[in-house]
């Protein structure tokens, strides 16, 4: 899975494609339904492809990532959106709420 953050600055990934050539790539948001799509050079470093690029996109939300080669889909990935740390990563970061309890109890025998 590919994790970008919501900003306006470029952002780096990079893929293993089933060839070694791309010309684009679209960015379809799972939400809204919105589809994004870049014209992209990738350069190879040893198996990876890598892009550079400025990606449209919302925390929170799940992406559909396709590399195209002409009308070739060369890579298919999953793409989330978060602005947390990745080791720190929680869903409920800010949002759950632990109830504390006294653990008391009662045994009738």
């Amino acid at each position: 899975m590919i994790i970008f953050t919501e900003s306006i600055t470029d952002q780096t990934i990079q893929f293993i494609p089933r060839v070694y050539t791309a010309d684009s790539l679209v960015l379809k948001d799972e939400q809204t339904n919105e589809v994004f799509t870049y014209a992209i050079a990738p350069s190879q470093l040893d198996h990876y492809l890598t892009v550079t690029e400025t990606f449209d996109t919302v925390e929170g939300h799940t992406y559909t990532v396709k590399v195209y080669n002409g009308n070739d889909v060369v890579y298919y990935d999953k793409a989330f959106c978060t602005n947390q740390t990745i080791s720190t990563y929680s869903v409920n970061n800010g949002e759950y709420v632990q109830n504390s309890t006294n653990n008391d109890f009662i045994i009738y025998e």
